[in-house]
Order: structure tokens, then C-alpha cells, then sequence
């Protein structure tokens, strides 16, 4: 089996990342307009990938945009809207769990272990933002394990709107440790009790 390899981050993906860091942090907070020219000032390059990162954003559901208004930062979901995102995401994942759990080899293990103790770390730091990126990347590699790109498209706008303004725990070290617990009943092959631990963070 060939090595792990990370994959080259384009200029696009960089401005991407360090945008949806600022978003889920609150750094950049919920109405907040984006401009395309004091973004390309910002990080130095044309309009043209601050026109695609800002497409990329709107499409995943951190941005919104509005007719003769530009690009804002998505406001946090309504309280009507909350239980309906949480349980289609929730939905969503579990079928994914169910479907890949029994066919996840050691690589994928390996990868899920980084990803929690890079939480893990994010935790310690107090890093909002990195903890909820790394919240997300864990979701989106075990999602990834079931083969079925569809899911991707139809969950990432719901956990991005979920974990915007990331408050959930008074302590961040509840998410780790909430993380482990799924990661141990995944390495484990035990699907109810993956399942189980994976429905309950997800809220």
C-alpha cells in the first residue's frame, strides 16, 4: 500500500482554509459583508480566486449571497431550523457509519487517530477555530469511508451551519473526548456502539 501522502494546498485552498477558520471562530461574524478587493489586498493575489473562494464558501454554507448586497457571513441557523439540520446531518453520518464501519482498514484508522489528537491539541490551545475545522475533518473522512460522494454535497452545508459559532461545550475538552469515544468503538468494529457515540455528538 502506498504511503500516506498530504495533498498539495492550491493559493485557492489556502485563502479557503484561512476564511473558514475566521468564519467558524467568530472572527469574522455572522452579517459581515466580504469584499473581493481588500480580500485580494489582504493575501495578495487577483480578484479572480477571491471570486472562487468565495463561491466555494457560499456553496458549502458559510456565506450567503444576496442580490445588490455582495457576500455575507450566513447567519446562525433559526431555532425552527436547528432540530431539522441536526437530525438530517445526523441521519445522513449514521448511514454512512453503518455502511463503511466493518470495511475501514489501518491507514484509515491511522488518519482518524491524527485527526483526534490534532483536536486533541486545538483543545489545549483554546483554538475555536481549529477545533471546529478538525471537528468537521473527522465527520467528513468517516463520511468519505462509504464510497458515496453524494453525501458530501447534501451534509457539508449542514455541519458548516452546525458548527458555526462553535459554543456547545463549556469545556473543550468535551469534544475530544467525545471524538475518542467514537474513534475507540470505530477501531473497535463496533457499529451500535459507534453509532450510538457518533448520534450523540452530533447535536
Amino acid at each position: 500500500m502506498p504511503p500516506h501522502t498530504t495533498p498539495i494546498q492550491t493559493v485557492r485552498d489556502q485563502i479557503a482554509g484561512h476564511l473558514r477558520t475566521d468564519i467558524l471562530a467568530g472572527t469574522l461574524p455572522k452579517g459581515v459583508a466580504l469584499r473581493e478587493q481588500p480580500l485580494a489586498e489582504r493575501f495578495g493575489v487577483s480578484r479572480g480566486p477571491i471570486r472562487d473562494v468565495l463561491l466555494r464558501l457560499t456553496q458549502e454554507g458559510l456565506l450567503v449571497s444576496e442580490p445588490n448586497c455582495g457576500v455575507r457571513v450566513s447567519p446562525a441557523p433559526s431555532e425552527w431550523m436547528q432540530p431539522l439540520i441536526v437530525s438530517q446531518r445526523r441521519e445522513i453520518e449514521v448511514f454512512a457509519l453503518r455502511k463503511s464501519i466493518l470495511e475501514i482498514d489501518d491507514e484509515t484508522i491511522a488518519e482518524l487517530t491524527e485527526m483526534v489528537e490534532s483536536l486533541g491539541r486545538a483543545c489545549e490551545r483554546g483554538d475555536l477555530g481549529a477545533l471546529a475545522e478538525r471537528d468537521i475533518a473527522f465527520h467528513r473522512r468517516l463520511l468519505v469511508c462509504a464510497g458515496e460522494e453524494d453525501l458530501i454535497a447534501i451534509w457539508l452545508p449542514l455541519v458548516t451551519r452546525m458548527i458555526m459559532h462553535y459554543s456547545r461545550h463549556d469545556n473543550m475538552a468535551q469534544s475530544y473526548e467525545e471524538h475518542l469515544a467514537i474513534l475507540d468503538a470505530v477501531r473497535d468494529r463496533d457499529v451500535e456502539r459507534a453509532i450510538a457515540r457518533l448520534a450523540a455528538n452530533i447535536q
